[in-house]
């Protein structure tokens, strides 16, 4: 637990170690003193009584009695009922200043800041969680009496047996206990509880791009959002511990290397039932405590013995040392402080040289490791793929309530169901902001743009602040919200050029340009010192292969665009070039979340632009069709709705229409985006199965044959039964008679052994019974590869509205009112 100072001033050094190391619902006895006993005498309603106003000596004691409890009573009841408040046990009268205690470690910590309460000294604690079991314990002694490979009595083997438990449970409280980055101070949680297999891949197969030009070309032919290659298979980090004595894993900030080394040495204590194999003694050393030029290993080891009271303790650690049966880990090669770094560097190796027949197994961000170890196999941590993401959830939400409620699937569904956010949850440490995100309102932010403003100020401030590293913080170096307007132009002028991935050269000279340009940035700043303290401390910029970077998530280039955007006034630019840009959608989204003043400009903008993909005869009678169509329908669905579904039916026909009588085979991708561009704008407004329907039209005009035609037919009968049922249409239409008409047409489907000519005859006749049922003529839907190009842009531009509206944290009801009345309405309207 984190302690103030203030609250080191009010307890003795017992509680003080006992409050650090402790869970937060450890139980603990304390002995608690009221008040300050100055306070008490002084009192202003302290009357000043005389011996002589009372008959007797033994009436004046009585009375000093009773107004010393009166002073007590009026200055400590508060704060007893504000102890009683906490939860706390108080053993014995509530009239004293001198009080007994009990309560959690949390509830103990909270009664610190109580102005009423003077001094607090530990008692005993109670009930202390850690258990260290039989087995582990056995496995220690019996393991430490072997390497020490001497006689010993018996009084000395039971201080061994004693002493490894207390060993066991010193690595326990200082490794299995994860303090859970956004948990208040007093909350922590279990690392066996959480931990996530971890998969390691081989640097040289994530990072052998000879160009910035190959990383690129590996993102596009990739296509998926996410900016790493993978090319070699995944291996268990577990078993990869076990292969290789002398390892280095290497991996982002917060990737999971210290949760990764903290776990091997849990394993390596449970001995046979742990999944670290052989007979070893496993030690962690954060290597941030080397503050000093005094960097002595041996002495630390021997001291990690000596403090747990093991006997012998240096000829233990000479013995284990000898034989082999060490397994060193060496956490944080990064955190060490610069003003010793090639000391601590110099002292390892030569440890190491001198030790080698030991395990060792070292972690280091990527970034920072640029020293290298002799005769050590290097691995990379992978980021987290979707079954390890699940299994991280599955953990996390683990409590019987949780498993009733089927939580975890819950936020996993949410996760998952946006691309982008699922990205941020293949880093252990974004993942775990998530998990906590959606265990605080089981639900993760609405707003896009809310969730990755949130996941950047993690990298950007808290998880480097919350580190403790001894180096020079970036913060001294830059002030962050400085250098989140430079992250955000760099972000922006890539993003604009279509470029996620660049050299230290260019990213380098966009730092200077940055600094140079603005007068209130730190004079004399090194670039190069600058993109390292990015890159090392925060991992927001990552160096995907030598001297090539791009941001860690495409997510956070394209939020921080977005904010670049806003802050610059580009709105207008933004919707004139990349209205229809595929590439774009994100960063639209999150501009419209991040336009605190409102949405409503961006709105106006983007349906004015969406305009211009209407503008023929055609197109225009295709959305006035719809309109007289569907006006007055009883269907209990906005217009814009009912539209929608016209449209997209309509969209539908054209595309059947071509198949039938042009042969106009398409590339098929091309129609299925389109398809469902179309299908999307009525899915919004949920009214229709058009997607199914088009593609089942689509099929059967390609093919011409009897199973594809029927299943077209299936469909058109589902969905005109599905807008019957839903009201869409008004009378113009009788979509009674179409439905009688298509159910005899199905009986009347060539066989397979009729020719070929005669399924597209009756395709054909299909087609035509199709658009007069829906008043509509093969003119209209005869439409140029231009003009569907311009309603599958228009249909989009809509869609893409709508998706924005839904993003922006304001936008004026009756703007937005008009402008959906307004929408898939031909200009004459």
């Amino acid at each position: 637990m984190n302690l103030k100072e203030h609250h080191i001033h009010k307890i003795d050094p017992l509680l003080e170690e006992a409050l650090m190391n402790a869970r937060g619902d450890e139980k603990m006895r304390v002995i608690m003193t009221l008040g300050d006993d100055n306070k008490l005498r002084n009192n202003q309603n302290v009357l000043n009584l005389q011996p002589a106003d009372f008959p007797s000596p033994t009436a004046y004691r009585q009375a000093l009695i009773e107004q010393r409890k009166h002073q007590i009573s009026q200055v400590l009841g508060d704060t007893i009922q504000e102890l009683q408040k906490i939860s706390l046990i108080m053993h014995g009268g509530t009239m004293s200043r001198v009080l007994v205690v009990e309560g959690s470690a949390t509830d103990i910590l909270r009664s610190l800041e109580l102005s009423g309460v003077n001094h607090v000294s530990l008692d005993q604690l109670i009930g202390l969680l850690e258990i260290a079991p039989d087995e582990a314990v056995n496995h220690f002694a019996e393991l430490y009496i072997k390497i020490l490979g001497i006689e010993l009595d018996q009084k000395t083997k039971k201080i061994i047996y004693q002493a490894s438990k207390q060993y066991i449970l010193n690595y326990q409280k200082r490794y299995n206990r994860l303090r859970v980055l956004g948990m208040s101070q007093y909350q922590y949680v279990n690392l066996d509880d959480i931990y996530t297999e971890v998969q390691c891949l081989q640097p040289d197969d994530i990072s052998n791009f000879e160009s910035v030009t190959a990383l690129e070309k590996n993102y596009r032919q990739n296509g998926s959002s996410r900016l790493t290659n993978e090319k070699s298979a995944r291996q268990d980090g577990i078993k990869i511990a076990n292969q290789y004595a002398h390892l280095m894993i290497l991996g982002q900030p917060g990737a999971g290397k210290s949760t990764f080394l903290r776990k091997i040495g849990l394993e390596a204590l449970k001995g046979k039932s742990g999944q670290i194999q052989g007979e070893i003694i496993p030690v962690l050393l954060e290597l941030k405590q080397f503050t000093t030029d005094k960097v002595d290993i041996y002495d630390i080891l021997q001291q990690e013995f000596v403090s747990c009271q093991l006997p012998l303790a240096k000829e233990f650690t000479n013995q284990v040392l000898r034989q082999g049966k060490l397994l060193l880990l060496l956490d944080g090669l990064d955190e060490v402080p610069n003003t010793n770094f090639e000391l601590v560097i110099d002292k390892i190796q030569d440890f190491v040289k001198q030790y080698k027949q030991n395990t060792f197994i070292i972690s280091c961000r990527t970034a920072a490791y640029r020293q290298k170890f002799n005769n050590f196999k290097e691995f990379i941590i992978a980021d987290f793929d979707d079954q390890q993401i699940q299994q991280f959830i599955n953990n996390w939400f683990y409590s019987e309530v949780d498993k009733k409620l089927g939580t975890a699937q819950k936020c996993w569904n949410k996760i998952k169901s946006e691309e982008a956010t699922k990205e941020l949850a293949r880093t252990p440490l974004l993942l775990t902001f998530l998990c906590l995100e959606y265990d605080e309102s089981q639900n993760l932010p609405k707003k896009r743009a809310t969730l990755y403003s949130n996941a950047l100020d993690i990298l950007l401030r808290r998880w480097a602040a919350e580190k403790r590293l001894p180096n020079e913080p970036i913060s001294q170096i830059i002030d962050i919200d400085l250098e989140k307007i430079m992250l955000a132009e760099i972000a922006y002028h890539n993003f604009v050029v279509n470029k996620l991935f660049f050299s230290q050269k260019e990213v380098l000279n966009q730092i200077q340009n940055f600094l140079a340009s603005n007068d209130n940035a730190p004079k004399n700043l090194d670039a190069g010192k600058l993109l390292d303290a990015m890159t090392i401390e925060q991992g927001i910029l990552v160096e995907r292969a030598r001297d090539v970077f791009s941001f860690s998530h495409l997510t956070l280039q394209e939020y921080l665009t977005a904010q670049y955007i806003y802050d610059h006034g580009l709105i207008e630019k933004l919707v004139a070039e990349h209205l229809i840009d595929k590439r774009w959608k994100e960063v639209f989204l999150l501009v419209a979340g991040v336009m605190g003043g409102g949405a409503d400009e961006l709105l106006s903008l983007m349906e004015k632009e969406a305009l211009k993909y209407i503008n023929t005869p055609k197109l225009q009678a295709l959305l006035n069709w719809a309109e007289q169509v569907t006006v007055g329908s009883q269907g209990d669905y906005k217009p814009v709705g009912k539209r929608a579904v016209a449209i997209a039916n309509a969209y539908a026909n054209a595309y059947a229409y071509a198949y039938a009588y042009a042969n106009a085979y398409a590339n098929a991708n091309a129609i299925a985006n389109a398809n469902a561009n179309a299908y999307a704008i009525a899915y919004a407004y949920a009214y229709a199965y058009a997607y199914a329907y088009a593609n089942a039209y689509a099929n059967a005009y390609a093919n011409a044959n009897a199973i594809a035609i029927a299943k077209a037919i299936t469909e058109s009968i589902k969905y005109i039964e599905e807008v019957e049922k839903l009201k869409i249409y008004n009378q113009n239409l009788n979509l009674t008679a179409l439905l009688t008409e298509l159910k005899t047409i199905k009986d009347t489907i060539p066989d397979r052994n009729q020719p070929k000519k005669a399924h597209q005859d009756f395709a054909k006749n299909l087609i035509e019974t199709l658009l007069q049922g829906f008043n509509l003529t093969p003119e209209m839907v005869n439409l140029s590869e231009e003009e569907i190009k311009a309603i599958d842009n228009y249909l989009y531009a809509n869609y893409l509205m709508i998706q924005c509206k839904e993003a922006a944290v304001r936008v004026s009801r009756e703007k937005w009112e008009k402008i959906e009345d307004r929408m898939l309405l031909p200009l004459s309207n």
